[in-house]
């Protein structure tokens, strides 16, 4: 029961890494991050550090496998956000 929880839990990161998906193609589409808060991104990226850090020493692989992928989009979306601030 506790490796199926897990693997539920694994899943829900992946689902939330691509909702921050979603948010980098409307940048990249758009040309503009016109509405997008760089600061929350900036915050989610720094949590996510941590949540991967957390998975690490608890030896928690679907911890860090999921918040290293939400990293990897979120933080693709913090960039955007910088580099189309003003457009």
């Amino acid at each position: 029961m506790k490796n199926i929880i897990a693997i539920i839990f694994g899943m829900g990161l992946m689902a939330n890494a691509g909702l921050f998906v979603i948010q980098a193609v409307k940048i990249i589409k758009s040309k503009s991050a016109k509405g997008v808060s760089t600061l929350t991104f900036a915050g989610f990226s720094i949590l996510q550090v941590t949540g991967i850090l957390h998975g690490y020493f608890q030896n928690d692989m679907y911890l860090l496998t999921g918040m290293a992928a939400s990293l990897l989009a979120c933080g693709t979306v913090t960039i955007l956000s910088i580099i189309y601030k003003d457009k």
